[in-house]
């Protein structure tokens, strides 16, 4: 009885060859594309829940960030001078 069994599943390997590997590629295939419409959807749906700023809050933090550039800006070139016009009094200080 045992060999009986054992012929069955070599006979169904071997009916369920090539068939069988392209039904599971196409499966993978449907299931992949199912999987990036579900996804599309969740981003559609949550894309739904943010609150965009307006065109006046736009402008603010706009004018915000381009002031703190100016500012920084400023401060950096005059340490950098500052520091530059020490460095610059050790050498002559210091100079053989």
């Amino acid at each position: 009885m045992p060999e009986a069994v054992k012929v069955r599943k070599e006979e169904e390997r071997e009916s369920s060859g090539p068939s069988v590997a392209v039904a599971g590629a196409a499966d993978k295939v449907t299931e992949k594309w199912q999987q990036l419409r579900q996804f599309l959807h969740e981003v559609r749906v949550e894309m739904r829940h943010v609150t965009w700023p307006t065109r006046a809050d736009i402008k603010s933090t706009t004018v915000v960030v381009i002031i703190t550039i100016f500012f920084f800006g400023l401060f950096l070139f005059l340490v950098d001078f500052g520091v530059g016009r020490v460095v610059d009094q050790m050498f002559k200080i210091f100079r053989p």
